[in-house]
């Protein structure tokens, strides 16, 4: 599996978001995982970061259509739990989709926007009735200024699983055109956001997602599909609190506070 490190630009800081792909390979910054990296101090000793340096994410692009089609390659690296790509046509582009993780630290509710990221959704939809996500860690925490997240949907707890196919990145990424130095440009990834991971490469989604419990600063290439209700910020806050183990390279570690994903449903 390929596990690399993404660097936000012009803060100052090693924040990275690091993701794992289901194809072999060394990773460019050697990081675990599928998701964003930061500095190992902690938030209270670091300065505050200006966020009107930063701007917003972009206005939603509006649906083309009521569906779309979406392409979920599969050939690479086995998948971390046994299971079948989701339908790849007539994929919903318009709705929400309520989610609830139940978890030994207490719940964490999602909302789901199709019309956001048809593709994504509608493979976490399908992961989630498929049980993949079911008794499963969330094996990072990053608790630095900038960078303030928890890391999930990796069964084997490494960072390095994944579904065993992967998929195109959507917005923001898709609000911008190709190329455009924009998306090199850290935008604010609000506090109550889920994401995907990815390994930086073209159609590199997969299964690993992070919780934004604080705002934070990347570049405009992680999927953003969802929101996090009030009472799963509680509960991730809860885990921040209580820190992490410093373990990995591109910032952050296993959550000192375990948390286990006990189960996902469709709400």
């Amino acid at each position: 599996m390929k596990r690399t490190a993404l660097m936000a630009a012009g803060l100052g800081l090693a924040l990275a978001l690091t993701a794992c792909s289901d194809d072999s390979g060394d990773s460019a910054a050697n990081a675990s995982s599928t998701t964003p990296a930061a500095t190992t101090s902690s938030a209270a000793e670091e300065p505050a970061i200006d966020k009107s340096q930063f701007g917003s994410l972009p206005p939603v692009p509006e649906p083309a259509a009521a569906t779309v089609s979406c392409n979920y390659a599969t050939g690479g690296a086995p998948p971390a739990r046994e299971v079948t790509p989701p339908p790849a046509a007539d994929v919903a582009a318009q709705g929400a989709v309520n989610i609830d993780l139940a978890t030994s630290v207490g719940p964490i509710g999602l909302e789901l926007s199709r019309d956001k990221a048809p593709c994504t959704v509608n493979s976490f939809v399908s992961l989630t009735e498929q049980g993949y996500y079911d008794d499963s860690p969330c094996h990072r925490l990053v608790t630095g200024q900038g960078l303030q997240v928890l890391q999930c949907g990796d069964p084997t707890g490494t960072g390095t699983g994944g579904p065993g196919y992967q998929y195109d990145t959507e917005y923001p990424e898709t609000a911008y055109a190709a190329g455009d130095p924009q998306l090199r440009q850290p935008v604010i990834y609000p506090r109550g956001t889920i994401a995907m991971a990815n390994t930086g490469q073209p159609g590199s989604n997969g299964g690993q997602f992070f919780l934004v419990y604080a705002d934070s600063f990347l570049p405009p290439t992680y999927t953003v599909f969802g929101t996090i209700d009030e009472a799963g910020l509680e509960t991730i806050e809860k885990v921040a609190a209580e820190g992490d183990d410093g373990s990995m390279a591109a910032g952050g570690g296993k959550p000192n506070m375990d948390v286990q994903i006990e189960t996902v449903t469709v709400a």
